[in-house]
């Protein structure tokens, strides 16, 4: 498989998996080794925030948002050697969203070191 292929591939299973965490149908050290540190804990404090509000407010919105996520489309671009941008459409219950990932390659392994969710 080529870089562009499997950085595709990557992005499209990660960017469906953050929906799943943040819908709280997924544990987030599931991507563990997939995001950095930085990114994993931004991720978990979003789950977080949405948790605490939906458990404050009983918001049935809230508890609707990101239900039923499906990663329509994934667009890569390569930035520089071993590193990748990609984005993403997600479509949700109530939404559709923007997704944008960055990808470095470090030691043979890609490694997301942007999450960024609309």
């Amino acid at each position: 498989m080529d870089d562009l292929a499997e950085v595709r591939a990557i992005a499209r299973s990660t960017v469906q998996a953050a929906m799943e965490v943040l819908a709280g149908i997924r544990p987030v050290h599931q991507l563990a080794r997939r995001l950095d540190p930085r990114c994993l804990a931004a991720l978990q404090h979003r789950a977080a925030l949405i948790r605490r509000q939906l458990n404050r407010t009983g918001n049935p919105a809230l508890a609707r948002l990101h239900r039923n996520s499906t990663v329509r489309s994934v667009r890569v671009c390569e930035v520089s050697v071993g590193v990748y941008e990609a984005s993403a459409v997600v479509l949700d219950d109530l939404r559709a969203r923007a997704v944008a990932v960055r990808l470095e390659r470090s030691k043979q392994v890609w490694r997301i070191t942007e999450l960024v969710i609309g």
